[in-house]
């Protein structure tokens, strides 16, 4: 795009915006695309967390390729698309919020494909935020939102994870120079390493023996530090700051709610029960799954709650 401009007033010129499209599109009356299914990834996730879906996407499944028109994009702030690592702003970086998140990908479906409307929104963790988010600050703009493992605030355990990894990175001085130093290396490590804790169910990982456990663990550290510690900083800081509990009677759109009983992240009791009795016209879907927060990889166990919802947008 041109240009994008933040809340805090700050724009970007020549911005990058990453994308892929997957299924059919399906015109109106005005040559318009009608039947455009937006998929939002998790922290940090690119265009590919769509391949969660990809099981469920062939003929008579809930997100037949054929009846819809998927739409995924990597979101503001994850590298791939505009972000702190891509720009090579790093610290210089304009601070964003889940709303800019929203309205970056508003602007692009506007300006790339004509989009001022979209049938739904599915969004997994952070990409439940976005989506609660769009469905609150632009009501009429989607039919549906699918709300997985997700929450309408960062509070509790979830807020202090936030803050230890925010603090991890602020303590490491070499922060401040907006360069790769060996130290920040090391402290994103540890960083990506707080977080560990919080993807399988207590379940699974008592299931496993400390010898594999101390295996997994080293080895998630030594795959996270391809990421990039100021696009992690940017996106923890407007996660840890998302809260739209005092906004959820806004909500036009119909929303289904997916979450699990193992989740360590978002307890069900604590996020999905109580958001789905402050959201007038919602659903809940509670499943088991040992994977935990990670459970949209296993949304085929799940298929035909799925389709029965989509069902209500067969006219699309």
């Amino acid at each position: 795009m041109d240009s994008f401009e933040f809340q805090n007033g700050k724009v970007l010129k020549d911005v990058k915006v990453e994308y892929m499209t997957y299924g059919t599109p399906k015109y109106d009356e005005n040559g318009l695309i009608k039947n455009t299914i937006l998929y939002c990834s998790g922290s940090l996730g690119s265009f590919a967390g769509i391949n969660k879906i990809l099981p469920l996407t062939f003929e008579n499944c809930p997100f037949d390729r054929e009846k819809y028109f998927f739409i995924s994009i990597t979101a503001l702030g994850s590298s791939g698309s505009c972000s702190p690592s891509l720009t090579g702003l790093k610290n210089k970086f304009p601070e964003y919020t889940i709303v800019d998140v929203v309205n970056f990908q508003k602007q692009f479906l506007a300006e790339k494909f004509e989009i001022n409307h979209v049938l739904g929104l599915i969004g997994n963790s952070m990409g439940g935020f976005v989506g609660l988010t769009q469905a609150i600050e632009y009501p009429d703009f989607q039919d549906f939102i699918i709300c997985g493992v997700s929450s309408y605030k960062v509070a509790g355990h979830d807020f202090i994870l936030s803050r230890f990894v925010d603090e991890i990175i602020r303590s490491d001085p070499d922060y401040a120079k907006g360069e790769l130093t060996y130290s920040l290396i090391r402290t994103l490590r540890i960083a990506c390493l707080a977080e560990f804790n919080f993807g399988l169910s207590k379940e699974a990982l008592r299931a496993k023996t400390n010898e594999e456990l101390s295996f997994e663990f080293e080895e998630f550290g030594n795959e996270m530090i391809e990421t990039d510690i100021y696009d992690l900083k940017y996106c923890n800081r407007a996660s840890m700051n998302f809260n739209v509990e005092d906004d959820l009677d806004k909500i036009k759109s119909k929303v289904l709610i997916i979450a699990c009983s193992q989740d360590p992240h978002f307890p069900p009791e604590l996020d999905a029960i109580p958001m789905s009795k402050m959201i007038e016209d919602s659903e809940l879907l509670i499943m088991d799954s040992e994977l935990g927060h990670l459970c949209f990889n296993e949304l085929e166990n799940i298929s035909y709650e799925l389709k029965d919802f989509l069902s209500g947008f067969d006219d699309c």
